[in-house]
C-alpha cells in the first residue's frame, strides 16, 4: 500500500456555483435621471412618474454595457418606465438581445408624490418624509402602495423570471426601491435595510424554488466616481 493510500481524505473550500436548476438574476438600478422641477412635472406611465435619464445617466448605461458586454446571459428584462430601458440600451445592442418587459418590476407607486414631488418631500425633510423612514413604510406618503403589496409583486417577479429561464442566467434593469425589497425578501431584514443602491449599480441574487440567496450589492467598480475630496 502506498503512502498516498494512507492519506486522509481532505475536503476543501472550493469557490461558490449556483445549484442545479438555480437562476442567478443580475438586479441593475437605472442610471442617474433628470432633475425633478416643479414647474415641470416628470411625465406619468400609468400614474408613475416616468423621467428620462440625465447624461450622467446615459454615461452610467454605457459603462453597465462595457462591464457585462462580455458575459452570457439568456434574456435581459426592463420595466415599463422609460428609464429602465435607455440603461439597458447599450447592454442589449452589444449581446444583440432583445429586452422583455416585466411590469412587477416597475417602482413602488409613490401616491400623491409622483411626477417628481417625493424628491422635493424628501430634500425639504418633510414631516410625512421623515415618519417614512422611521417606520420604514413607502404607504405613509399619501395614496402610496401598501408595503405588502409591493413586496408580493417583486416576490412574483422574481419567481417568474426565474421560472423562465431555470439554470440561466438573466439581467433585470430595475429600480432603487426594488432592489431593496428584494434583497429584503431575501434576507428578511429590515424593508429599507437595502434602500438607496447606487444609479448603475449592480445586485446579484440567486433563486431556486422560491428561495432567494444574495451574491452581492450595489456593485459599481465600473462606474466613474471621484474621490473623496476631488473636484468635480
Amino acid at each position: 500500500m502506498s503512502p498516498q493510500d494512507d492519506a486522509p481524505e481532505e475536503y476543501r473550500q472550493t469557490r461558490y456555483e449556483a445549484p442545479p436548476g438555480a437562476t442567478e438574476l443580475l438586479l441593475i438600478r437605472h442610471g442617474a435621471s433628470r432633475p425633478a422641477r416643479p414647474d415641470i412635472p416628470f411625465p406619468l406611465v400609468d400614474g408613475q412618474g416616468d423621467p428620462d435619464l440625465a447624461p450622467e445617466g446615459r454615461e452610467q448605461a454605457a459603462q453597465v454595457g462595457e462591464r457585462l458586454g462580455a458575459e452570457p446571459f439568456d434574456a435581459l428584462y426592463v420595466t415599463p418606465l422609460r428609464r429602465t430601458a435607455q440603461t439597458a440600451a447599450p447592454l442589449a445592442k452589444r449581446l444583440g438581445l432583445t429586452p422583455a418587459v416585466e411590469a412587477g418590476l416597475r417602482e413602488v407607486h409613490l401616491g400623491e408624490w409622483e411626477g417628481g414631488l417625493f424628491r422635493k418631500k424628501v430634500a425639504e425633510n418633510d414631516p410625512i418624509a421623515q415618519r417614512m423612514w422611521a417606520e420604514e413604510r413607502w404607504d405613509v406618503v399619501p395614496g402610496a402602495e401598501p408595503g405588502e403589496e409591493f413586496a408580493r409583486r417583486v416576490r412574483e417577479s422574481l419567481e417568474r423570471m426565474a421560472g423562465a429561464h431555470p439554470g440561466g442566467r438573466v439581467a433585470a434593469f430595475t429600480h432603487g426601491g426594488v432592489i431593496a425589497q428584494a434583497l429584503a425578501l431575501a434576507t428578511g431584514s429590515r424593508p429599507f435595510a437595502f434602500l438607496a443602491p447606487d444609479n448603475g449599480s449592480i445586485s446579484r441574487i440567486v433563486v431556486l424554488e422560491g428561495q432567494l440567496s444574495i451574491r452581492g450589492f450595489n456593485d459599481i467598480a465600473h462606474l466613474d466616481h471621484p474621490a473623496p475630496g476631488a473636484l468635480t
